[in-house]
């Protein structure tokens, strides 16, 4: 699986950006993606992910600001990012997993920039 994130860039606060995660490879048996942030000096945090039956789920300082959908054959996920925050400030990286695998593929990070 190859995973190709972009769409990040700089934004006011209280505004929006929309992050796109290209997938391509053996998609047949993914289980989930999503996407993590890393702040500086901070750990790696999941964002949002979202299975391969449609659930949803996100950590709890982006719900309802931020929303996480795919195509159906899990070619695109993309993280719709409203009202936007400095603390979400931070490099995204895109995720995926298969059900027949103990791999996690990465994306290269797409940086997200909330500042006035």
């Amino acid at each position: 699986v190859q995973l190709q994130a972009s769409g990040g860039g700089l934004v006011q606060p209280g505004g929006s950006l929309r992050l796109s995660c290209a997938a391509s490879g053996r998609l047949d048996s993914t289980k989930s993606m999503g996407w993590y942030r890393q702040a500086p000096e901070r750990g790696r945090e999941l964002v949002a992910s979202i299975t391969n039956t449609g659930s949803t789920s996100y950590t709890d300082s982006v719900k309802g600001r931020f929303t996480i959908s795919r195509d159906f054959a899990w070619h695109t996920v993309d993280l719709q990012m409203n009202s936007l925050k400095s603390e979400d400030t931070a490099v995204y990286y895109c995720y995926a997993e298969r059900f027949d695998s103990m791999v996690k593929y990465w994306g290269q990070g797409t940086l997200v920039t909330v500042s006035s």
